[in-house]
C-alpha cells in the first residue's frame, strides 16, 4: 500500500520514525511536511501540538482525506487525549502512544477492538479505546525514512534533534513527556545511534542535536548519572559531524557533572538550555520542577566554570504566579545575565496536572485572561501577554551583549506576546470543552 506520512511544517523525528517503520513492513512510503494526500493509498498524520487540532486547514485536510475514501490515522503527542483527536478531527483511529508496534498492524489490519494501542469512533459514534500497547523497544529498530530535504531544516538551529533515550525523571505540571514515554530510562545502543546520525549525514544533515528533555540522563541507571555513557555518545556526534555542529543542549540543573559539563564543552558548540522556567520557589514547587532557585544559580556558575554559554527558558503566566513570583523572575534575570532567554506564556496540555489546575482557576483569576492595568494597560494585553512582552524586552537588558529594543524589537514581542496568549486561551477553552465540569 502506498503511504504517507505527514508531519504538518516540520518533519519531526517521531514521524522520521514511523516512515522507517512503515517502510520496513514492505509498505512503499513518503514524508511530508504538506497537507497533501497524493496518490496514497492511506494517510498516517503525526501531530505534535494541540493547536492542531483546531487548525482549520487540518480538519479540512481529515474530512478530504476520509471523503476520498482513504483510511486516515493520527499520531504523534497529540494522542495523549485521543478523545480530543477524536472529537475535533474525527479520523478513522488515533495511534495511542507509542506506534512503532501498532502502526504496522493497523495498515494491515485496520480499525478494530482487537488492535491494542487504538482509539476510533463505533457505529453510534461513541468513543472506543483499547488496551494500551507494550512500550516500544528502543533497540534493533527501524533507521528513520529521512526526507532529501533535511539539511535545510532548522530546528533552533539543528536539522534534527535525535532520540538517544526514551523517558524522563522529572514530573513537571506542565510536561507531557514523563506522561508519554514513562519515568524509567531507556536508552538506545551507541553503535544504532551512531549508524542512524550516519544515515542523517548522507541524507544532507550537517546540523545534529540531542533530543529535549534532559540529554544526560542517556544510560541513566535508575541512581546515577553515567558519565561514561554520556560522554561516549558526544563523542560519538562530534566525530561525525564535527563538534560545532552538535549540541546537547536541554539538561535538569540538577542532572549535571563535572565530567558531562565538560563533555559538553569538548564535544558540542558549548551551549546549555536549562528549563529554570520561574525566579520563584514558590512557582517552581507548583510546577513540580524538583529544583529550587539556589541549585538553578549554583547550575549557572558551574557551567560558567565549564566556559559554556547558559540560555534560560522562563514560562509566565502560570496560573498561580505573583506580581511578587514574576518580579523574582526577573531579578534571576538580573543577577545571572544569561546568554539567551527564550519565553512562553503557560500553555496547558491536556491531562497535565496544569490542565487540572487551569480548569480549577477562575478565568478573573487566571493571568491568560486577566487585564493588564499596568505599565502596558494602553496596548490592550492581559496579564500573562504583558509578562511576556516585558520579560523579553528586561532580559534584552542583561544580556552580555548589546541588544536594543528597536520599533521592529518591540512590535515583535507585542506580536508574539498576543499570538501566545490567543494560542493558551484555545487550547484552554478546548480543555473546558472536554473535560471541564
Amino acid at each position: 500500500m502506498k503511504t504517507v506520512v505527514i508531519s504538518p511544517e516540520i518533519a519531526t523525528y517521531g514521524a522520521m520514525l514511523i516512515g522507517g517503520v512503515v517502510r520496513d513492513a514492505g509498505h512503499e512510503v513518503r514524508l511530508s511536511t504538506a497537507l497533501a494526500a497524493g496518490d496514497a493509498g492511506a494517510v498516517l498524520l503525526s501531530l505534535y501540538s494541540t493547536q492542531h487540532l483546531m487548525d482549520p486547514r487540518v480538519k479540512e485536510f481529515v474530512a478530504s482525506v476520509r471523503e476520498a475514501g482513504k483510511p486516515c490515522y493520527v499520531g504523534g503527542p497529540v494522542s495523549a487525549y485521543p478523545e480530543y483527536v477524536l472529537g475535533e478531527l474525527a479520523p478513522d483511529a488515533v495511534v495511542v502512544g507509542e506506534g512503532e508496534e501498532t502502526v504496522p498492524r493497523l495498515l494491515e489490519d485496520g480499525v478494530g477492538p482487537d488492535l491494542p494501542g487504538i482509539a476510533y469512533l463505533d457505529a453510534d459514534g461513541t468513543p472506543v479505546l483499547t488496551p494500551p500497547a507494550p512500550p516500544a523497544p528502543v533497540q534493533h529498530r527501524s533507521l528513520p525514512l529521512i526526507p532529501p530535504t533535511i539539511g535545510q531544516q532548522s530546528v533552533r538551529g539543528a536539522n534534527v534533534y535525535i532520540e538517544t533515550h526514551r523517558g524522563c525523571t522529572g514530573a513537571c505540571t506542565f510536561c507531557q513527556v514523563p506522561r508519554f514515554f514513562g519515568r524509567e530510562i531507556r536508552s538506545r545502543d551507541l553503535d544504532e545511534v551512531r549508524a542512524e546520525v550516519r544515515a542523517f549525514k548522507e541524507m544532507g544533515a550537517r546540523r545534529i542535536s540531542v533530543s529535549g528533555g534532559t540529554g544526560s540522563l542517556y544510560g541513566y541507571d535508575g541512581e546515577t548519572i553515567n558519565n561514561d555513557a554520556v560522554i561516549a555518545l558526544l563523542e560519538v556526534l562530534a566525530e561525525e559531524f564535527g563538534p560545532k555542529n552538535v549540541s546537547a543542549p536541554d539538561i535538569r540543573v540538577d542532572a549535571l557533572t563535572d565530567e558531562v559539563l565538560e563533555a559538553i564543552r569538548k564535544y558540542t558548540i558549548g551551549w546549555l538550555f536549562f528549563g529554570f522556567e520561574s525566579g520563584s520557589d514558590s512557582v517552581l514547587k507548583q510546577m513540580g520542577k524538583g529544583v529550587s532557585v539556589k541549585q538553578m544559580h549554583e547550575a549557572v556558575e558551574w557551567s560558567r566554570q565549564h566556559g559554556l554559554k547558559v540560555a534560560g527558558c522562563f514560562i509566565v503566566g502560570y496560573p498561580t504566579e505573583t506580581i511578587e513570583d514574576y518580579e523574582a523572575t526577573k531579578a534571576f534575570i538580573e543577577e545571572e545575565m544569561l546568554d539567551d532567554v527564550f519565553i512562553s506564556v503557560a500553555e496547558p496540555i491536556p491531562r497535565t496536572p496544569l490542565a487540572d489546575l487551569v480548569l480549577r482557576t477562575p478565568h478573573d483569576e487566571n493571568p491568560v485572561y486577566l487585564p493588564h492595568t499596568g505599565e502596558y494597560h494602553a496596548l490592550h494585553l492581559t496579564e500573562a501577554e504583558a509578562r511576556y512582552f516585558d520579560l523579553s524586552m528586561h532580559a534584552d537588558m542583561y544580556k552580555p551583549l548589546l541588544h536594543v529594543v528597536t520599533d521592529e524589537v518591540f512590535n515583535g514581542y507585542l506580536a508574539e506576546a498576543k499570538t501566545q496568549g490567543e494560542d493558551v486561551r484555545r487550547a484552554t477553552g478546548l480543555i473546558e470543552q472536554y473535560d471541564g465540569a
